[in-house]
């Protein structure tokens, strides 16, 4: 259904670096970097997939959204407890430990953090 997201970002390096950290037990890789002005355009993939996640810079009229939801798919809850004590390890806000939401769907299992522009990012296992 989906093909590819992004976001704006203020510090697009150090969001990259938060990015590729955090879900980096994921997955995650960067797989390619756009000049753009003074900055850049990253374009984030997984080894199972092509070019789906992009982050660029705010325009400097405006500020990046608020409250964009991301949820990232691990492929077990290990991944899941991996991403979180990451988050741990470097001081990000964790919004909701990893548990199991069983409103959701039974066997989904979830982290949920806010990335360094204030959005919740999540790593999930719905199984």
């Amino acid at each position: 259904m989906m093909d590819h997201f992004g976001a704006q970002v203020r510090d697009v390096p150090a969001s990259a670096a938060f990015f590729l950290k955090v879900f980096g037990p994921l997955g995650i890789r960067e797989a390619m970097r756009i000049p753009v002005g003074d900055s850049f355009v990253i374009g984030f993939s997984w080894p199972e997939a092509e070019l789906q996640f992009w982050i660029s810079p705010t325009e400097p009229e405006t500020q990046p959204s608020r409250g964009l939801h991301i949820a990232f798919t691990a492929t077990d809850r290990t991944q899941v407890e991996a991403v979180h004590d990451l988050a741990v390890a470097d001081g990000i806000e964790v919004l909701h430990a990893p548990r199991e939401w069983p409103e959701y769907h039974p066997g989904y299992y979830a982290v949920f953090l806010r990335d360094l522009d204030g959005n919740n990012v999540e790593a999930v296992c719905h199984h």
